[in-house]
């Protein structure tokens, strides 16, 4: 019988199991893109599967790694599915890579609150919340991109239109703006996404700027 003459020309005995075979292939997919994938490039990669059995399993390996406390995760975030270390595991993981933790300064990190919670938000809307001027830690964010500009509002002056990034969902560890923490449960804003993320807070003064060198694909965690 002559060889496939591509990865994606499946053997059909492998698709009247699909299970096994699709778990290892995922699983393959997942750990070479690193970032979230979104399901729909999942099903594109996998013309011989139906979206249901792709969703089922899934959902099938993400449950055993949590019920079986693997060194790593299935989530969905930031709009796609994604393999992340686990939480309980991250000093040794950190310690092994040498790498600092996700690091704002208060100011950033109470800015990035504003909006993530009040989107879309322009900056005078933001500095009559905040009480004080926020040009330079705006510029951080979006070099960050942790932020970026929606649009203009349809007022006097078209003020740009702030909201958050596909990367501030992963940094958060977020499948979607819906997943953010509730203020009523969490207090102040800034303190919900701290929590959140587990970042370290750093002084009123911003770091050098750095839009990749403080928050690494390797930081990611459960």
């Amino acid at each position: 019988m002559a060889e496939p003459t591509s990865p994606l020309d499946l053997d059909q005995r492998e698709l009247s199991t699909p299970s096994k075979r699709l778990r290892s292939i995922l699983e393959s997919l997942l750990f070479a893109a690193g970032d979230p994938v979104p399901l729909g490039k999942l099903v594109q990669l996998l013309p011989g599967y139906e979206k249901r059995d792709v969703v089922r399993t899934l959902t099938e390996l993400g449950e055993e790694y949590a019920r079986d406390q693997r060194g790593f995760r299935l989530q969905q975030i930031a709009g796609g599915y994604q393999l992340r270390t686990s939480r309980a595991n991250a000093e040794f993981v950190k310690a092994l890579l040498a790498q600092r933790p996700v690091r704002l300064t208060r100011a950033s990190l109470e800015t990035l609150a504003v909006i993530a919670y009040r989107q879309p938000v322009t900056r005078p809307e933001i500095e009559a919340i905040r009480g004080v001027d926020v040009d330079a830690v705006l510029a951080t964010l979006l070099e960050r991109r942790l932020v970026r500009v929606l649009g203009r509002k349809d007022v006097v002056g078209r003020p740009l239109l702030y909201g958050t990034t596909p990367e501030f969902l992963e940094t958060f560890g977020l499948k979607d703006l819906a997943s953010l923490p509730t203020l009523a449960e969490l207090g102040s804003s800034a303190d919900a996404l701290a929590r959140v993320a587990q970042v370290e807070v750093t002084a009123d003064a911003e770091p050098p700027s750095d839009p990749g060198g403080d928050v690494t694909e390797n930081s990611r965690e459960e």
